[in-house]
Order: structure tokens, then sequence, then C-alpha cells
């Protein structure tokens, strides 16, 4: 049994290996997958990586069939999903669940609940996170329904081409800028990160602010994504996070205030432009009234 099903006609003649590398976008290590466990066919015909494809042949690769995890648990937690094709899904992440499991969160996390979902529609694959959020961070994640995609999305990634927004609470009000500001490891904590320069370049753009009374809310988009990035960066600024106590931030929420707001990208398999957005959440509602 096969899982995903991937077809191309070809558009320059070239060795199949060349085809399915440079123009499908197949990493070394998966097509020696397909090779192992998968098909590939040419116009209906198994062939070899070693054959000469043309203009206009249909070629078809079967990837091997995907398992989970046989120690990750299913879960029943139900999903807001934001948009789903058969490639892929974007769900709209609470607060308060870490995005996969971990020894502290072995069970009840939005991958657990992923897969109970794949299990209801019939789909047996493994979990491909795209992009992960901190536990107390809401909105916006994406997942991969193979692996190939999630590869696809990866390269997409590396160049640029997926563009993520955030919306931030914080006291007090800022100026619309750009924070460049390397960010590295606290030495008293393996958590923890501070602006220092020794640290990872790390870029990230306040593109708009709106005053409510003694709130803003920022939007964000990030050019690096280093870990606890905006978080570090408003702290460094002075104005941390509304709720975010790890780096200074007032408990007036019981979380830190950040939320991704959306996610644009051209489909890694379809090119289509697209543009998933996660509602505000109804703690940050009732700061901004």
């Amino acid at each position: 049994m096969y899982g995903l099903t991937l077809r191309r006609v070809v558009g320059t003649s070239a060795l199949l290996r060349d085809f399915l590398m440079i123009d499908c976008g197949i990493s070394r290590k998966m097509l020696a997958q397909v090779k192992q466990a998968g098909l590939i066919l040419v116009n209906g015909e198994p062939k070899t990586v070693r054959y000469a494809v043309s203009v206009g042949d249909e070629v078809t690769v079967h990837f091997p069939s995907e398992q989970p995890s046989e120690t990750m648990v299913r879960s029943s937690r139900p999903l807001t999903v934001l948009y789903e094709d058969e490639w892929m899904l974007a769900v709209d992440k609470p607060a308060g669940i870490a995005t996969i499991p971990s020894r502290l969160h072995p069970i009840d996390t939005l991958a657990n609940a992923v897969l109970g979902y794949y299990q209801a529609i019939q789909l047996d694959s493994a979990i491909h996170v795209i992009n992960r959020l901190d536990r107390d961070t809401s909105g916006v994640v994406l997942l991969a329904k193979y692996a190939y995609v999630h590869h696809r999305f990866s390269e997409l990634q590396k160049q640029g081409g997926l563009t993520r927004t955030y919306t931030a609470l914080i006291e007090g009000e800022i100026e619309p800028q750009t924070i460049d500001a390397p960010i590295g490891r606290a030495e008293h904590s393996i958590m923890e990160r501070v602006v220092t320069p020794d640290g990872q370049r790390a870029v990230t753009h306040v593109r708009e602010t709106v005053s409510h009374g003694d709130v803003s809310a920022l939007t964000i988009q990030l050019e690096t994504g280093r870990t606890h990035q905006i978080r570090v960066h408003l702290r460094h600024l002075g104005y941390p996070l509304i709720g975010d106590t790890m780096y200074g931030g007032n408990t007036r929420l019981p979380r830190h205030a950040l939320h991704s707001l959306d996610a644009t990208f051209h489909h890694p398999l379809t090119d289509e432009l697209l543009t998933v957005k996660a509602p505000i959440p109804e703690d940050f509602r009732q700061l901004l009234i």
C-alpha cells in the first residue's frame, strides 16, 4: 500500500532522476525511499531513475505509506480547522497546549489531537508540523499530511516564501520599527533567551501599532525564527508582552499575549497564493475593549 501519489508532466527532456529531484523537488533521501518501498511510473509503466523522459511524458510517483510513531497517543481534543486540502492542514491552536509532545506534556498536545483527527478522516500518516508555536501562543499552525509536502514547505521557508503575521499585546505604545538584535541563551536558564552580541541574528518587524487605552496591539512579522524571538525583542525594548512573566510582563493575562494571526504562501503543490487566518482570541478581545 502506498501513501501520497504525485503526478507531473515533463516539460524538458532529462534523466528521470533529475526530473524528480529538480522539477518535482524530491530530496535524494526521499527518492531512495521511493525506490525502496514506492513506485515510479512513466506513462503508466514502471521505470528506473536512469530512464530518459521526454517532453509530454506523464510521471507518477507513489510514495511509501507513512505511519505515526507507535508511542504517540491519539487525542479526542476537538480541532478548529482553518484550511484543509489533500496535502496539508491548518488549525487554530488554542493557548495552553503544546504543539508537539514532550517529557512534560506527552499526550494532550496539538499533534495528539491532529493524530486523532487523521484517524477520524481515515488518513494514515505521520505528523509533520510546519510551524511550531510556544505552549501559550495561540493561532495558525500549518501541518503537512506527508513527508514530501513537509519537505517542500521547508524549502519554501528557506526561500522566504512563507510569511507569518502575529498580533502581540503590550502595555504602553511603541512606534512601528525593525528590531535587529542577536538572540542567545541566557546563562542561568535552558529556556530563557536574551539579546546578546554573540547570539544568532534575529530580525523582527513591527509593522503597525494600534492603541487601545493603556494597551497597544502590535502587528508583527518575523524575518528570522529564533526561539522566543518576539518575546525577547519586546522585552529588549522595555515593553514585554502582557502576561509574559518569564520576560517581565504583568499578569493581566494568564498567558503571554501572542497570537499567530495569519500565514501567507504559494502552495508548494498547486502554486496557489493562500492566506490562512485565525480570529483574534476572546482573551485578547477583553483587553482591547
